[in-house]
């Protein structure tokens, strides 16, 4: 995504963008969601000339790199069914490595920085399956033995030991009261990092936990805008409609929405001017966006690309698949505490929007971290009731047959364990292995395994799947 075009200028914050604000935020793992989202609300915040964002990016330099060189603005395209819009985006005053532990210990020690956000992933926050920080995990168990062994360690690679080496800092210079608030698609996230990080710091430093209870807010966020990977189409689009180059545009939907629910004792800018909705509980919302929207997203990431379909608008127009997610509206909405209507019928036209190039792929990452939280629930409250949970067996049965067929594809943190376990669910013969098949659903759940009829479900949906992706490949 370098320049080729050396008669076009570059976007520049003084050409271009607004001057850089103080920076008031600190944001961990900062990528294309992050600038569509948070950077889109506090640049639109009424106060926003006081709340700049120093920017971390996760573990590698690209982010940060490319954004550095431009004076870390860059160009929004907002694309309706209709047609695009444009905007420089200049929120964001400073970006590091995510390994640049000096620059953290630097803003974390700062008492005009307010609020750390984050957007990690569901994998970034180190959990064992029952939510502990994995302390199985050679990256972590690395950076805890660093950061005992040296207060000053650097290039920490795990998002909870970094916070341990920020609170740290923040204690050594009275700096005050802080607000974490994560916005990564996991339920009840603010509890979710809390646990992790106070567990990293009991680790490295148990007095540090007194602090923390005394200093430290934990906030909780619902977000949500599809916001898809930059591609070289959207530097040329880019390139042609504005006149500048931008070697890291983000191109977005029109839908946003942000739900915060937390304690701000050093202040926040006013993104709820701009339509942020602050609440003291964020559950409803949250389950409403994990389980229609998350859910239906890995069911077609599982589903679409068994019947060739690459983007989020390819398997919806698809009837079938169409078809599949209804059904896992169906159940799922039955369980969300607000109407789904409205929502559902929002859903399908976002999914439906030619202009928002959605991989399919890039949402099938991490399937072993995301399923837990997407699709288990739903299915558990339906088998409570007495439903087999139908739609819910056949995303898994899809996520199986998908670790079998994509595997030299898939990106996950725990890739050649779930890899080796879908592989184990056919026999040599081609016949499916009802025992592996369990040992799959036990992975993601023992509650869920623990019942005979959804695994029986699930053996079924394998072979239904199957045969209708076989079906649409003819």
């Amino acid at each position: 995504m370098s320049k080729v075009n050396a008669s076009v200028p570059a976007i520049s914050r003084e050409k271009d963008g607004r001057p850089a604000a103080p920076e008031r935020i600190i944001h961990l793992g900062i990528g294309n969601f992050t600038r569509a989202h948070q950077s889109w609300y506090t640049q639109h915040a009424s106060d926003a000339a006081q709340w700049g964002i120093a920017g971390f990016t996760g573990l590698g330099l690209r982010m940060s790199n490319l954004l550095e060189a431009q004076g870390c603005v860059y160009t929004l395209i907002t694309s309706g069914a209709q047609g695009d819009e444009f905007e420089v985006i200049s929120s964001i005053s400073s970006m590091h490595a995510g390994s640049d532990t000096a620059a953290l210990r630097l803003r974390f020690a700062d008492p005009d920085i307010s609020i750390v956000t984050s957007t990690v992933t569901e994998a970034g926050y180190m959990r064992a399956q029952n939510g502990d920080l994995d302390v199985s995990d050679a990256n972590v168990v690395s950076d805890l033995q660093a950061l005992k062994a040296d207060p000053e360690a650097g290039g920490l690679k795990t998002i909870p030991v970094r916070m341990v080496v920020g609170f740290l800092a923040r204690r050594s210079a009275g700096a005050g009261p802080i607000t974490v608030l994560p916005c990564d698609n996991l339920a009840g996230n603010g509890a979710a990092f809390r646990k992790v990080v106070e567990q990293a710091i009991a680790e490295v430093d148990p007095s540090l936990l007194d602090w923390t209870r005394l200093n430290v807010a934990w906030a909780t966020s619902m977000v949500d805008r599809i916001t898809p990977a930059t591609t070289p189409t959207d530097i040329d689009l880019v390139e042609r409609t504005k006149g500048w180059h931008d070697a890291a545009p983000v191109r977005t939907e029109p839908f946003r929405e942000w739900v915060i629910a937390g304690e701000f004792p050093s202040g926040r800018p006013a993104w709820d001017e701009v339509g942020a909705i602050i609440t003291d509980d964020v559950t409803p919302y949250e389950q409403r966006k994990l389980w229609m929207l998350n859910g239906s997203h890995s069911t077609l990431a599982y589903c679409g690309p068994l019947f060739g379909r690459e983007t989020v608008c390819d398997a919806v127009s698809d009837p079938t698949l169409r078809g599949w997610i209804n059904e896992w509206w169906d159940m799922a909405g039955q369980y969300v505490p607000v109407p789904t209507d409205e929502y559902r019928a929002k859903l399908l036209e976002r999914f439906s929007n030619p202009r928002i190039r959605h991989l399919l792929m890039q949402i099938a990452t991490d399937g072993s971290q995301k399923l837990p939280v997407r699709i288990v629930p739903a299915a558990l409250r339906a088998l409570k009731d007495g439903n087999p949970a139908v739609p819910a067996a056949r995303a898994i049965a899809a996520w199986v047959l998908f670790l079998d067929r994509f595997s030299d594809k898939l990106g996950d943190v725990n890739k050649d364990e779930v890899v080796s376990l879908g592989k184990a669910c056919r026999d040599a013969s081609g016949n499916i292995d009802a025992g592996a098949v369990k040992k799959v659903v036990a992975y993601l759940s023992e509650e869920l395994a623990s019942s005979s009829s959804f695994v029986d479900e699930v053996v079924r949906q394998i072979s239904e799947v199957d045969k209708a992706a076989k079906a649409h490949q003819a």
